[in-house]
């Protein structure tokens, strides 16, 4: 019963959790890796892109809520995602049409076009906050359980309990689902094989006849894509806060480097090392090896290598390592 307590203990504050957020991150790192692929530059606008995009869906979603509209028992959130799509998509693509375009068309160094991204970051950030304000928002819907702790209990006998939120299975689901349309629209349609091909060969693929402003421009969407449903599963999750999208960049970035920056696969794969790492580095595993050890061995202390306030600092942790050790990361992306 003791190791069953302690599994319990374990999936309800690590391997679920870590599951969850590393779900989110590998979408946003989805998106990082394709402009950084295909479009040739890191894009530090990323998480306030994810904020904005979140930000249109709660708007969305308390309209939808005014007029009595849901889908009970799952959140009004996801009927409001596709207008949050839309618009960050306008928006993806009406910055790169007055920012972007002219740094490829004089094709500036990726610095210059970083740069850039980074002014893009701070009027997006002052946005976000001057039309929703920079406190703590929530979808108002979107923290049902489909079992609590003490339903747990009740059903095995056991003294620890399993959570499972409604907004962590949607989280998985949606992101499976995502991965595997994205990876079969990459891989099967005549777009997806343009996009690789641009990718792969900036200067073959325009003499094959490739239309560079189509990829673009598809390029846009799909991230419009992923960083509007990976702002909204984290506002779900946990809460709206236009800060801490800006925060969720080191940990994007460093997933999509840990995996192999440009590399898909490798963006999935450093999401869930990220996730993992950040949740059971700051974890306190008193309770959990109390439950595996003898009594008179059991620790005093919480027995926990960071507290959570340093969370970030695991993921640039990981980032500077593979960065000096295995530069183009797990999946041998392109070597920065």
């Amino acid at each position: 019963m003791d190791i069953l307590n302690a599994i319990v203990v374990l999936a309800n504050y690590i391997f679920v959790p870590a599951m969850t957020y590393g779900s989110q991150l590998a979408l946003g790192a989805l998106g990082i890796t394709l402009i950084y692929g295909i479009l040739r530059f890191s894009n530090f606008a990323h998480g306030d892109t994810m904020a904005f995009g979140a930000m249109a869906v709660i708007l969305a979603t308390w309209w939808m809520q005014s007029l009595g509209v849901s889908i009970h028992p799952l959140p009004t959130a996801l009927l409001a995602l596709p207008f949050g799509i839309a618009v960050t998509a306008l928006l993806l693509l009406a910055t790169d049409r007055v920012v972007y375009r002219f740094y490829r068309r004089v094709k500036a160094v990726p610095i210059i076009v970083v740069m850039a991204s980074i002014g893009v970051m701070f009027v997006l950030n002052g946005v976000v906050r001057f039309i929703i304000g920079p406190n703590d928002q929530n979808f108002a819907d979107g923290a049902r359980f489909i079992f609590t702790a003490g339903d747990f209990k009740r059903a095995t006998g056991l003294d620890e309990g399993l959570a499972l939120r409604s907004s962590q299975v949607i989280t998985v689901l949606a992101a499976v689902a995502l991965v595997a349309a994205l990876f079969w629209f990459l891989n099967r349609t005549r777009t997806g094989k343009s996009m690789r091909a641009f990718s792969d060969n900036e200067d073959l693929a325009l003499l094959s006849g490739i239309n560079p402003e189509r990829v673009v421009t598809v390029t846009w969407l799909i991230v419009a894509i992923l960083v509007t449903v990976a702002g909204t599963l984290y506002g779900l999750d946990k809460s709206f806060k236009p800060f801490t999208y800006f925060q969720l960049l080191l940990p994007m970035f460093a997933a999509a480097i840990v995996g192999g920056l440009g590399n898909p696969l490798g963006a999935i794969a450093g999401g869930f090392v990220i996730a993992f790492s950040e949740v059971s580095v700051t974890y306190a595993f008193k309770k959990v090896l109390g439950y595996l050890m003898p009594e008179n061995l059991a620790p005093d202390t919480l027995v926990q290598l960071l507290s959570t306030e340093y969370k970030f600092a695991v993921s640039f942790a990981l980032l500077v390592l593979v960065l000096l050790f295995r530069p183009t990361g797990i999946f041998r992306g392109q070597s920065l």
